[in-house]
């Protein structure tokens, strides 16, 4: 049965969408069998992965408001092993439409419960907010993984979603774990970065993911041609650090990268 993680944090612009898109990429390269789904209104996931939103018959908002099974708004995408359910903006109104739905809550995690066997990972994309639709995702998963850019204010974030994570643990889930927090656009030169890495450390001891996402250009250009950074430029920082990542994922030891030798000799 595939192992399934939320990728989760209310605040917005943090790299959910980036780190879904780059780590079904990798675990994708590695072999495994990868669904992705993305119930974020925006589609970043779904654009990320260079699906055209005018070509979709079935969305996330299908299958949450009970308009398709999960299996019919299912696409493949061009990247190896990489599937996908898709989001479009008419998400943005399905938690109003749930409202009256029997068992609202736990609308995404019945239609995972019917193709979780077909998948060795599945990455749900959740929407910047701690909203009803973000819940069916954390009672749906067997754990969080929480993208964070390494900023004081970041913190107070962090400490709301772990008092929601423990809610929905005492009541709708309580096997959910934090799978770990992933430090996004992460700058080493910064003395803050490196308090914020350690309050989190002490406030989440063990469950701090030693691979740091840096700035990189080739990481944010990728999405706009709706690719993964390792399809994109796979010499990059960025297509690097999620390769570090996927490893942490897998629980393997990174390769061993050979040094690139230089094109001119040195004088003598």
């Amino acid at each position: 049965m595939g192992k399934v993680f939320a990728v989760a944090n209310q605040k917005g612009g943090v790299g959910k969408s980036t780190t879904v898109v780059n780590l079904a990429a990798y675990l994708g390269s590695r072999g495994k069998t990868v669904l992705c789904i993305d119930i974020d209104a925006q589609g970043n996931c779904t654009t990320g992965l260079g699906i055209k939103k005018k070509s979709i018959e079935y969305s996330s908002y299908d299958v949450l408001i009970g308009q398709s099974r999960i299996q019919e708004a299912i696409v493949r995408t061009e990247f190896k092993n990489v599937s996908i359910i898709p989001a479009t903006s008419a998400l943005a109104g399905a938690e109003i439409e749930m409202i009256d739905i029997d068992d609202r809550m736990n609308r995404l995690k019945m239609q995972l419960l019917t193709c979780r066997l077909d998948y060795d990972y599945i990455l749900i994309d959740c929407p910047p907010s701690l909203n009803l639709i973000t819940l069916n995702a954390l009672i749906a998963c067997d754990s969080v993984i929480v993208p964070m850019q390494a900023e004081f204010f970041a913190l107070e974030g962090l400490s709301q979603l772990m008092e929601t994570i423990k809610i929905v643990r005492t009541k709708f889930n309580p096997s959910l774990e934090i799978e770990g927090v992933l430090f996004t656009m992460f700058d080493p030169r910064l003395n803050v970065s490196g308090q914020v890495v350690e309050e989190v450390a002490k406030y989440l001891p063990g469950k701090v993911f030693e691979t740091k996402i840096p700035r990189n250009v080739r990481l944010s250009e990728a999405p706009s041609y709706g690719q993964p950074v390792m399809y994109y430029d796979k010499n990059s920082k960025g297509a690097e650090s999620y390769e570090l990542f996927g490893c942490e994922i897998l629980k393997e030891k990174p390769p061993v990268k050979k040094e690139k030798r230089g094109l001119f000799k040195r004088k003598k």
